[in-house]
């Protein structure tokens, strides 16, 4: 009789695949798309200086990706390769705004009326109560 398998034996394993997880995070596409693509600073990006701590001298750098590459042949591979090209179709959609972002959560104002109408209304129909109260009063003394 061999010996019984214990359960949850690969438990610190966990903690690993998420530290790799965050460790090879690149730019969200919101920023791509806001910073790095805007004419200045994707001349900036291109022309780098040279940099010691990044691949490739910091020389061969995609903007569409934001990765950097070790050499000018893997760069002009990876603009043929089927991750950029979809990376490429994913910038062209527009960035989502924050308050898309509102009214998919429930808290646009879709269909009511803005503040200050809504507030300009409620104080116009104040005042009018208010004075149509006041002469029933005055009326009834």
């Amino acid at each position: 009789m061999g010996r019984l398998r214990r359960s949850r034996t690969h438990r610190a394993q966990r903690d690993v695949h998420r530290a790799s997880r965050t460790r090879a995070r690149t730019k969200d596409l919101d920023q791509i798309q806001l910073i790095d693509l805007d004419p200045k600073n994707r001349a900036k990006l291109e022309a780098q200086a040279l940099d010691f701590e990044k691949p490739g001298l910091a020389q061969h750098y995609c903007v569409e990706c934001a990765k950097y590459f070790e050499t000018d042949s893997a760069l002009t591979s990876h603009w043929r390769s089927k991750v950029h090209k979809r990376r490429c179709k994913q910038l062209k959609e527009p960035a989502y705004t924050i308050e898309e972002a509102e009214r998919a959560a429930g808290l646009g104002r879709e269909g009511k009326r803005t503040s200050g109408a809504a507030n300009g209304a409620h104080n116009e129909l104040g005042a009018e109560t208010r004075v149509m109260m006041e002469v029933e009063v005055s009326e009834s003394n």
